[in-house]
């Protein structure tokens, strides 16, 4: 084990053993800067993802923000979904009664065959079970838990002891606006702002009401983007994919959305970008290892924009061979080098405990360099 981890473990969390409280007025304040710590679909690291336990798990770790990507049923309710299909997370193909459920349809530019939450109920969805994405995580909690709608999921941050942000994603919004129809010619986008107009998410970033209730905004489709930007005032996140994939909705591929150019376009509507970690700090796919970094930060930063990498997880082969299976290495690397503004991470307790320690011993890092 990694000398830098021994020295972080003397700071460990503490987890809370308390339960939530019912208000949220008189809470611990929300920090009034960055870097932002992230819990990824919740403490998905230990429980199902984006389930209610794996979100107050985070919150009990000392999260900053809980995420979650948004997706709808086939009534128009929103739900704490990743996927199009419910196959990877849930029970339903082991469910008789939705077998004729089973159905192909194309996903950007693929044919995907599952189970679609757009074909089912909220009350049919809320008959699942969940379970845990990865065979090589705890099993022990499959089968325990439901697929929370997107206000339990904002309740969740509103009853926290302290102040917790959100960092809900429009996810699919191609997809679910072909399937899925609300009255008044509304869509998934404006539904998604209703529902957070409706508690009170509408401020700007750093403002005195957004400390109150912090929020990011994010997707990866630039016209949901610029959608919901005439919306609300929350601060908005542009999730920037792979250079050769494609945007669902403008069919751009990312290479271009990631330009100088289109970052000046945007600059005046979002408040940052997001990408996966591997694209900031690419690794060598012959060794392993960490290769140049890209100028990503740089360009984002000198347009007065923010950037949170996802996604970290603590499990070695998610990490370049140079962060010697350490996660805090790697926090490091992209933190106090790197110099990103969020992390965003399946294992909360790891990065509190890391964002701790060096808030406690601000040259702590330096022992710990790749």
């Amino acid at each position: 084990m990694a000398l830098c981890l021994f020295a972080l473990l003397a700071f460990e969390f503490v987890i809370s053993s308390q339960g939530l409280p019912g208000g949220f007025h008189h809470r611990a304040p929300f920090k009034t800067s960055g870097p932002y710590s992230i819990a990824h679909r919740g403490a998905n690291g230990e429980f199902p993802e984006s389930t209610v336990p794996a979100f107050k798990r985070a919150i009990q770790e000392g999260i900053d923000i809980i995420e979650t990507d948004i997706g709808a049923t086939k009534d128009g309710f929103l739900i704490c979904l990743h996927d199009t299909t419910l196959d990877a997370i849930t029970d339903v193909a082991q469910r008789p009664e939705f077998a004729s459920r089973r159905a192909t349809y194309p996903v950007e530019g693929e044919n995907i065959t599952g189970f679609f939450a757009v074909d089912f109920t909220l009350d049919e969805i809320k008959s699942l079970r969940v379970h845990q994405r990865y065979e090589f995580r705890d099993q022990a909690y499959n089968g325990m838990y439901q697929i929370p709608t997107f206000e339990e999921y904002i309740a969740i941050a509103l009853e926290a002891p302290r102040v917790v942000g959100i960092d809900p994603e429009i996810k699919n919004p191609v997809f679910i606006n072909k399937h899925v129809t609300w009255p008044h010619g509304k869509l998934f986008e404006d539904k998604y702002v209703e529902t957070l107009l409706k508690y009170g998410y509408n401020a700007p970033y750093l403002s005195e009401s957004w400390l109150q209730q912090p929020i990011f905004i994010q997707s990866f489709a630039p016209l949901s983007i610029l959608r919901v930007a005439n919306q609300t005032k929350s601060p908005k996140i542009f999730n920037i994919g792979r250079d050769t994939d494609l945007a669902q909705d403008t069919l751009q591929p990312y290479s271009e959305l990631s330009s100088d150019a289109y970052l000046d376009f945007i600059k005046s509507y979002v408040a940052g970008i997001s990408t996966d970690k591997n694209t900031i700090a690419p690794i060598d796919e012959t060794t392993g290892r960490l290769s140049p970094p890209s100028d990503i930060v740089d360009r984002a930063h000198v347009r007065g924009l923010m950037i949170h990498p996802a996604t970290f997880r603590n499990e070695a082969q998610f990490m370049a061979k140079d962060f010697r299976a350490d996660p805090y290495r790697e926090f490091d690397y992209f933190l106090q080098g790197l110099r990103v503004d969020a992390v965003m991470t399946d294992f909360p307790s790891t990065l509190t405990s890391y964002m701790n320690a060096i808030a406690k011993s601000p040259d702590l890092w330096k022992s710990c360099e790749v």
